[in-house]
């Protein structure tokens, strides 16, 4: 596990267990190594990393079960879960820090997995509140398409699967309600299992679309994501959407089968005549595997996605963060709060008409088993450079979505596998859609579709160091939910911490401010100075955008250098003594926010 190599779930866990290769702390160790040496191309993959001491206790744990006697299914195998994903004693943040709690319990999948001898390494970037399909929606960065830094990495499970592509962990948790499980799969040559609704536990899972949301799995192989599967694959009667597997899913055949492939007229790719041939390139593989092509018109399909964010089913992702759009509106990404906003008026009437058409569209879908065994779409038409995406954020994600947005209104399974790549190294993918239960099914089938001739040899990562920038620490109104946070969003600043300054600094609320501001006095931390630990954010900008954000503070406030409580030394706001003129001291409160809400209460 030297490098950047990408890891195998069953060949780490096969040597654990049988104990003639490395042992779970020695691969754990290995993990760290590689995490350590990626935070200088990608670090914005991560929003959590666990302290070394506690991956490695757990690879102990592992190592003294296995030298009792026990047998894991995942041995040893590090892994990363996305952070709308409970860890239990970890921040869950939903890559949004003023929504931010510390569940006492893990979520089902993650006890699961941790039972199973998984070592866990840290908690992923994403989308905020896995609303996107492109990973640029984060207050912690963007993480970028492995092959190609100048492409998105996929979302809203964007994080998950640069771990994964970068070879961090053997897999890692994503989620999917729309496509974020597969997107991110596509781009990054990897494989991304959908499963069946209520396949998984969704307990602990900070919900998208509540009635929609599935925990997704990528890994580098078929065989680790099958491994996962059986691993996850439980009734669990603590999740009021957990559903029971029929006695007799849906079968793979065994001899030729036929898959149903869009109408010409149909095969879209936003002009981009790579992703075409790349797509009648799999074709054909799927044909050579046994299958046969059978055209379909998958319109009602298309017509049926419309419904996710231009029909009522909006107004499920406001529900999931209702209290924190109506008090904290502020600390929502500017693309998110204005999907999420639009679901406010979303009346009863229009639900239940939605309501009547996705059935309507759900009948029309079942036909299509009729005469095929499976379908194969691309599972994205193209991909978008960032600055494409930063420039158009709605229209551009909207395309991306065009394949995998009605699959879970529609209550079908997917599998997303590679299919090559552009000649810029970026990753295309197509997915295996079947019915509900058919997860097992399109395993077996993508199994024939990989083996039937080599793909294209990975090209190598993108492994061009990250531009450093300048730390800054915001105090009062640039926080997150706070009135003057935009000024960072606009600058694509990156959260980096929310920590504390050194036992050094007074903190005062100035007079006559508006919008409200505090005042940081650095007074030393002897007793009669008065000095304490106020909450700071800390963010990273490049240094045009730091040199522009500097030139519009106003006087008394000034930018200067603050120290935090681990003993660096930040650029940050600071205050000249007149500031202090009709101020109140607020120091005993230790921040801004707990100010604010005083003025509240």
């Amino acid at each position: 596990m030297s490098g950047f190599q990408r890891l195998s779930v069953t060949v780490i866990a096969d040597a654990v267990n049988g104990g003639a290769g490395a042992g779970a702390v020695e691969v754990a160790q290995a993990a760290l190594d590689a995490v350590a040496a990626y935070d200088e191309i990608q670090p914005q993959a991560w929003i959590l990393r666990l302290s070394a001491e506690a991956v490695l206790a757990q690879a102990r744990a592992v190592d003294a079960r296995i030298a009792a006697g026990e047998i894991l299914p995942l041995a040893g195998v590090p892994f990363a879960v996305k952070d709308n994903i409970d860890v239990a004693g970890w921040p869950t943040s939903a890559a949004c820090p003023a929504f931010a709690y510390t569940p006492e319990r893990s979520a089902t999948v993650v006890e699961r997995l941790v039972a199973a001898g998984a070592v866990l390494i840290g908690k992923t970037n994403l989308d905020q509140f896995a609303t996107g399909l492109v990973g640029v929606r984060s207050p912690y960065g963007a993480p970028l398409c492995v092959f190609d830094q100048a492409y998105v990495s996929g979302g809203s499970s964007s994080g998950s699967a640069v771990a994964v592509a970068a070879g961090l962990v053997a897999f890692a948790l994503g989620t999917d309600t729309a496509g974020s499980g597969r997107v991110p799969a596509a781009f990054n040559h990897l494989v991304g299992l959908k499963p069946s609704k209520g396949r998984w536990s969704t307990r602990g899972l900070v919900p998208a679309c509540r009635s929609l949301d599935c925990i997704s799995v990528f890994a580098a192989d078929l065989a680790g994501a099958a491994l996962v599967d059986e691993v996850l694959t439980a009734f669990d009667p603590e999740d009021d959407y957990s559903r029971r597997a029929p006695s007799s899913p849906p079968a793979a055949p065994e001899g030729p089968f036929r898959f149903g492939v869009p109408r010409p007229d149909q095969r879209l790719f936003m002009g981009d005549e790579q992703s075409a041939a790349l797509y009648a390139a799999a074709l054909d593989r799927m044909t050579a595997a046994g299958g046969t092509p059978v055209e379909i018109d998958i319109a009602p399909l298309l017509d049926c996605a419309k419904l996710l964010y231009s029909g009522p089913w909006v107004a499920e992702r406001t529900a999931a963060v209702e209290d924190l759009l109506r008090d904290g509106p502020g600390a929502i990404h500017p693309t998110v709060r204005a999907i999420v906003q639009g679901g406010v008026a979303v009346t009863g009437v229009e639900t239940f008409k939605g309501l009547y058409a996705l059935e309507a569209y759900r009948r029309a879908a079942e036909g299509i088993w009729d005469d095929v065994d499976v379908m194969l779409l691309p599972t994205a038409p193209t991909i978008y450079r960032l600055k494409e995406v930063l420039a158009e954020p709605i229209a551009l994600n909207a395309n991306l979505g065009l394949y995998t947005n009605f699959v879970n209104l529609l209550d079908m399974s997917a599998l997303a596998v590679p299919a090559g790549f552009r000649e810029n190294g970026t990753g295309f993918g197509v997915t295996l859609i079947g019915p509900a239960f058919a997860d097992r099914a399109l395993l077996a089938l993508a199994e024939r579709y990989l083996e039937t001739f080599p793909m294209a040899d990975t090209p190598p990562l993108d492994l061009t160091p990250r531009r450093p920038g300048v730390k800054l620490a915001v105090v009062g109104a640039h926080l997150a939910g706070m009135p003057l946070h935009w000024q960072l969003t606009s600058r694509d600043a990156r959260l980096v911490s929310a920590t504390r300054t050194a036992p050094a600094y007074k903190l005062y609320a100035m007079a006559r401010t508006t919008p409200p501001k505090p005042a940081l006095i650095h007074v030393g931390a002897n007793e009669d100075g008065g000095g304490a630990s106020i909450l700071v954010e800390v963010y990273e900008l490049d240094f045009e955008a730091f040199g522009s954000f500097t030139a519009e503070v106003p006087a008394p406030l000034a930018i200067g250098t603050v120290t935090l409580e681990d003993g660096t030394s930040v650029k940050g706001f600071v205050a000249e003594p007149r500031a202090l003129d009709g101020a109140t001291d607020i120091t005993a409160l230790g921040g801004w926010r707990a100010y604010i809400a005083s003025l509240a209460g």
